[in-house]
């Protein structure tokens, strides 16, 4: 059955269509199951207005069980001839009204085409007044599935998959929820951000493992608009489709086609699903499930099921997607707020920072330094508290503000530090930090000698080049952004040559199973072991010695150390 170009323009009232005269409701979907036209009686009985239903999924939104549950695809009787053709006719399904009560019907579906859609389908209802005891007009073929496990399959998938943002991750729990239990083969085809196609993985089991086939993976041709084969269709969000390699046997109507044609030969596939992954918004990719070494073809009720797997697959790849975008965006965010350290002659100087595993790579630890007239070196190590985009941009206003101070003059840290604390407080609310902020001086004498006050942050330590250590405790005050207004001290002393001094944020030796006073043991001890070893390389050796495993937090460190 063919629908006129213009009837998807066509609304109830617009003008009299054979669909208005009919006692029926009648609606028509596109071939992903969108509402294209809906009749009037169709609006009547459903209690939904045309514009409540107009590009909405039909079977999201109307298919319902005998208690009124959400039915899965792969239980969806209405939507087989969306998949395979043809039509079908059944009397016991349930639509929601939009009063949320349940209309029974029996129905009858037929493809169609709408538009320029060459496999829509035109879908005609009528309420059953009592109930029916006759066996529907159309039964789906069973499948390798009982109706038991394939609701445990889904409620695993959408556990499974909704449990980690790394799209690679996710790619290969979908693989081995699927393979060998629904098939031989997986291939994950995805759409990349830049309009391409990448074949991301071809998994097969074989000898009781899986086994990745990287010679069949990597970049693959562009997808015609016009293809009308199973894997382009489904790279373009159409529909699920049962396919084999008869499908491609013919003239490829383009370059994907004969890729895929290699793959059907060199798998030794005989029965594929092929389902569209489809994100909130639009396809991201298209899975194909293939069987080589069991017999059994792939039945409609697989197709369903694999299509609704595939679909929530598509929610899972959409939000580590975006989660992966963002967390680009934070890194660069990240990277300009930390600063480049000064090259200071004579003065060897290091820093990393790492964020909280579970953060989104920005967070409130800060390092900084800079020169000040005189031949001053500021070094500072902060900690605004928590550790997301709040916290970043709290930290970049007080890092900015700290070094406009510092800047003016020749005034000592405590002095800087208090002008900060009453900015804090003036222009960010609810923004606590500590910080402790130092002036590396070198006096006539030729010694350096370090000027530091500390608001509520830990203490540097002091590693000598005589094998001596000891944290640097002086100086003391409360944190930034309390309200209090302290009597900050200043301590100062002198450093022996070829001392380095180890400024870090609690993340580097805070644990839950461990206490502070232990985390700055192995600091002091850890510092003293790798005092001596190339510059370059100790903030990197400090962080993985002496970080705690079960730490959650950010890390700073900024690392000095005077000429010998």
């Amino acid at each position: 059955m063919r629908v006129p170009e213009d009837a998807m323009e066509s609304s109830p009232g617009a003008g009299e269509r054979w669909w208005d005269r009919c006692d029926a409701g009648v609606y028509l979907v596109d071939a992903q199951g969108r509402i294209v036209v809906v009749n009037a009686q169709a609006e009547r009985m459903l209690r939904r207005s045309a514009g409540s239903l107009l590009g909405r999924d039909a079977h999201d939104l109307l298919h319902r069980g005998d208690s009124g549950e959400r039915l899965p695809r792969s239980r969806c009787v209405m939507r087989q001839p969306l998949l395979t053709g043809g039509t079908a006719q059944g009397e016991r399904e349930w639509l929601e009204r939009g009063d949320g009560s349940l209309l029974r019907v029996s129905w009858l579906v037929t493809t169609c085409r709408v538009g320029g859609d060459p496999d829509g389908a035109l879908i005609l209802f009528h309420e059953v007044g009592s109930p029916v005891r006759e066996e529907e007009g159309v039964r789906i073929a069973t499948g390798s599935l009982s109706e038991l496990d394939r609701l445990a399959l889904l409620a695993e998938t959408t556990t499974t998959l909704t449990s980690s943002l790394d799209a690679g991750e996710t790619l290969r729990q979908l693989v081995r929820l699927v393979v060998p239990l629904l098939g031989d083969w997986a291939v994950i085809d995805l759409l990349t951000e830049e309009g391409g196609v990448s074949r991301a993985a071809v998994v097969c089991y074989e000898n009781g493992d899986w086994t990745h086939r990287e010679d069949l993976e990597g970049p693959m041709p562009p997808v015609p608009r016009g293809s009308s084969m199973p894997l382009s269709r489904a790279l373009r969000g159409v529909t699920a489709a049962l396919a084999g390699p008869e499908n491609y046997q013919g003239p490829p109507d383009a370059d994907i086609a004969l890729i895929q044609r290699e793959l059907f030969r060199v798998t030794g596939m005989h029965s594929a699903c092929i389902a569209p992954i489809r994100g909130v918004r639009e396809a991201v990719g298209a899975m194909t499930l293939g069987r080589s070494a069991r017999p059994e073809p792939f039945t409609t009720a697989d197709l369903l099921l694999v299509e609704d797997i595939a679909r929530r697959a598509g929610l899972a790849l959409d939000n580590a997607r975006l989660y992966e975008r963002q967390r680009r965006v934070a890194e660069t965010m990240q990277r300009h707020l930390l600063p480049q350290l000064p090259r200071v002659p004579g003065v060897e100087m290091g820093a990393c920072y790492l964020p909280a595993p579970r953060a989104s790579q920005v967070g409130g630890d800060w390092y900084d330094a800079f020169v000040l007239p005189g031949d001053v070196i500021g070094l500072v190590i902060g900690d605004v508290v928590g550790h997301d985009l709040d916290a970043a941009s709290g930290m970049a206003q007080v890092c900015n503000m700290l070094r406009a101070y510092a800047g003016e003059g020749e005034e000592s840290p405590s002095v800087i530090v208090d002008r900060l604390d009453r900015a804090v407080t003036r222009i960010a609310e609810d923004t606590m930090a500590t910080v402790v902020y130092a002036r590396l001086e070198r006096p006539e004498s030729g010694k350096f000698r370090l000027r530091w006050t500390n608001a509520g942050h830990p203490p540097p330590l002091l590693v000598q080049d005589d094998g001596r250590t000891r944290f640097l405790e002086q100086g003391g005050g409360p944190l930034l952004g309390t309200g209090l207004r302290p009597r900050r001290a200043d301590a100062c002393v002198d450093l022996p040559p070829g001392s380095t001094v180890v400024m870090y944020t609690d993340g580097l030796i805070e644990s839950p199973r461990h206490s502070l006073d232990e985390g700055m043991a192995r600091l002091s001890r850890q510092a003293l072991a790798l005092a001596h070893r190339p510059f370059g390389s100790l903030c990197d050796a400090l962080l993985a010695a002496v970080r705690p495993e079960d730490n959650d937090d950010d890390v700073a460190m900024l690392v000095v150390r005077v000429p010998g």
